[in-house]
């Protein structure tokens, strides 16, 4: 049987898997069949162990649709407790090796379990070519975006190791963050599709988002879209560089954006549960490729 942990981080959940137990590489059909809430076990995604030279920790990041996400805040914060809770992380800070680069996470320890970590999230990037995006602009700052019948945008895109297109708005609404998000993030200029956050600013060190993410849709809360938010927000003048706190459906982060676009998050994260997967679901839909 296949072992896993699930946690979150202010209700958006991952599962943590060993490649090591696992009979073969995980299918597109089996990580959606996993994350189903209904026919699965449920979740916003898959994190996956892997070995790497890079760093003292390899990881891979699956959304439920069975796409591979480069870099995920949450994702990483979740990793990070699981590997020093159950005794892989035997020091409170450690470097994991992502496809968005390597990065940095400590540990704060309460009653020897882990309830808060910081990331280091690398640079952020306003140019077109390393978000990706097609725009002939020095810097994806403030971009028209045409969604057809659905009117156009004025959006700001940016890189946190995985792409993300921010709109600023007067009154955050849920209905529209569905309607609007799955326009953007499909939109043709992102030629590998794209995490989309409607914020609205708060003060000078505050702002709200709703969140659409790549291969999830809509999500209570996600880490790498609060970096990407606070950026853009810092980038347009709507905020100062330094501590930004970022509200969202499921709580608050915070992300401190350096004047060099390097970015700290930080917040709290829980494990929910440990379990493995039966005989016969990892016979149907992991060994069985996903059918």
């Amino acid at each position: 049987m296949i072992p896993f942990a699930k946690g979150h981080g202010l209700g958006n959940d991952y599962l943590v898997i060993e490649q090591t137990d696992l009979p073969g590489a995980l299918s597109t059909g089996a990580i959606v069949k996993i994350c189903d809430r209904n026919w699965g076990v449920g979740s916003d995604g898959i994190l996956l162990r892997v070995p790497t030279t890079r760093a003292d920790f390899g990881l891979r990041i699956f959304n439920p649709d069975g796409s591979e996400a480069e870099k995920s805040g949450n994702g990483l914060r979740i990793f990070a407790k699981y590997l020093r809770d159950h005794g892989h992380a035997t020091r409170d800070v450690f470097t994991v090796d992502t496809p968005g680069g390597v990065v940095e996470c400590q540990c704060r320890l309460d009653h020897g379990r882990v309830t808060f970590v910081t990331v280091e999230m690398g640079r952020a990037t306003f140019k077109p070519a390393e978000i990706p995006m097609t725009s002939a602009a020095p810097e994806a700052v403030g971009v028209s975006l045409s969604l057809g019948d659905a009117g156009t945008v004025t959006a700001t895109a940016v890189s946190v190791g995985k792409p993300h297109c921010v709109v600023f708005v007067e009154r955050l609404d849920d209905g529209e963050t569905r309607r609007l998000g799955p326009l953007l993030e499909r939109h043709a200029a992102f030629p590998n599709r794209t995490n989309v956050q409607f914020a609205k600013v708060l003060g000078r060190d505050a702002i709200e988002i709703r969140i659409w993410e790549r291969g999830a849709g809509y999500t209570l809360a996600s880490g790498s879209s609060s970096c990407g938010a606070a950026s853009a927000a810092v980038r347009n003048g709507h905020c100062d560089h330094g501590r930004i706190s970022v509200r969202m459906p499921g709580g608050e982060l915070v992300v401190h954006v350096r004047p060099d676009f390097t970015l700290k998050l930080e917040g709290p994260v829980e494990e929910v549960c440990t379990g493995t997967l039966t005989p016969e679901f990892e016979e149907a839909y992991v060994r069985g490729a996903g059918r």
